[in-house]
C-alpha cells in the first residue's frame, strides 16, 4: 500500500494492486484525500473488499454486494435498494465492522428506524435491505454469525387493509373525466385489467388484440434519470394475457386512431407516472372518492 502526497493541490493519493477474480494483477488509484491516514484507510477497505473478508466494514460490503448483484438485479430494483441502505443502513453502520454487529445493534437500529413513524410495508422493505446483505455475507463470503436471524423482523410485509375501489365509486370517478382525454382510456384500462402502472404505459398497439379483445402483457416502463427505460416485468408470472370488456377494446382502438401515425411499436401513453398519479389525485380531490 503506498500514498502520495500532491504537492499543487495539497491533496492525498491512494493507489494499491489488486487480483480480480479471474485471477488477473490490477491497479486502482483515487485522489483527492485530505490526509494520509484517509488514503490509507481508503486503500485498506479497498483491498478488503476484493477479497470480502469479513472484518470489513459494511459500507465497503455494500459495494460488494451490489457488484455481486449486478448481473441478477434490475436497474430499478439497484437503484432502489440503494436509496434504502444509503438512507436507513449506512447511517448506523458505514464504518462498523461486519463481524462486530451484534443482534443487540440490530434491535436498535431498529428502534431508531420504527421512531421515524414509517409505514409498516415501508419498515419492512427497510428490514429486507440489511437481511439482504447479511444473508449474502453468510451464503457466499461465510460470515459465522448473521445477527438479523436471531432478531424478528420490523414491519409487515402487506398492508392491513387495502383500499379497494367499488364500481359505484369507480364510475364516480371516470364520470369526472373528460372521455376524450388520454386519461379517461388510461385508468380504464387500469381499473378493468388490474395491471400495474408501469406496464400500462408500457403497452404498444401490437400489445392489443383488437379482434380477440385482450392485453398483452410482457413489459413495464419506468423512467429514471432523464431516461425512458422499458424491461421485462419483475418476475415470469407478471407476463400474461388479460381479456378485456369489448368496450374498453373500442376505447383503445378509438384513442388509437386519434394518434395519427403511431408506430405499432411505439407506446400508446408518452407519458411518466407521476402524471399519472398528479391526476388521479387531482381528480379525487374534486370527485366522489376520498384520497
Amino acid at each position: 500500500m503506498s500514498a502520495s502526497r500532491d504537492e499543487k493541490t495539497g491533496k492525498w493519493t491512494a493507489q494499491c494492486y489488486y487480483e480480480n477474480w479471474k485471477g488477473e494483477k490490477k491497479h486502482k488509484k483515487k485522489r483527492g484525500f485530505a490526509t494520509k491516514k484517509e488514503a490509507l484507510e481508503w486503500e485498506r477497505e479497498f483491498l478488503k473488499s476484493t477479497s470480502a473478508n469479513m472484518d470489513m466494514m459494511l459500507g465497503a460490503f455494500v459495494d460488494v454486494y451490489f457488484r455481486d448483484k449486478a448481473g441478477e438485479l434490475k436497474e430499478r430494483t439497484i437503484k432502489n435498494k440503494r436509496y434504502m441502505i444509503e438512507s436507513h443502513v449506512l447511517p448506523f453502520f458505514e464504518n462498523k465492522q461486519m463481524i462486530e454487529i451484534s443482534p443487540s445493534d440490530i434491535i436498535q437500529w431498529q428502534n431508531a428506524i420504527r421512531a421515524k413513524g414509517y409505514s409498516q410495508t415501508y419498515l419492512r422493505m427497510v428490514q429486507n435491505q440489511i437481511t439482504a446483505l447479511f444473508t449474502h455475507a453468510s451464503n457466499i463470503y461465510n460470515l459465522n454469525n448473521n445477527p438479523c436471524k436471531k432478531v424478528k423482523k420490523m414491519g409487515k410485509s402487506d398492508a392491513d387493509k387495502l383500499n379497494f375501489w367499488t364500481k359505484d365509486e369507480y364510475d364516480c370517478f371516470i364520470n369526472g373525466i373528460d372521455r376524450e382525454s388520454k386519461y379517461y382510456v388510461i385508468f380504464e384500462i387500469l381499473f378493468w385489467t388490474g395491471c400495474r402502472e408501469g406496464e400500462m404505459l408500457a403497452l404498444t398497439k401490437e400489445d392489443v388484440d383488437f379482434q380477440n379483445n385482450q392485453i398483452s402483457i410482457t413489459k413495464t416502463y419506468y423512467r429514471t434519470e432523464r431516461r425512458d427505460i422499458i424491461t421485462t416485468p419483475k418476475t415470469e408470472q407478471s407476463v400474461r394475457v388479460i381479456d378485456i370488456p369489448q368496450f374498453l377494446t373500442k376505447e383503445i382502438e378509438m384513442y388509437v386512431n386519434h394518434c395519427y401515425g403511431l408506430p405499432d411499436n411505439e407506446r400508446l401513453f408518452l407519458i411518466v407516472a407521476e402524471a399519472v398519479q398528479h391526476k388521479l389525485k387531482r381528480a379525487c380531490e374534486i370527485g366522489c372518492k376520498a384520497n
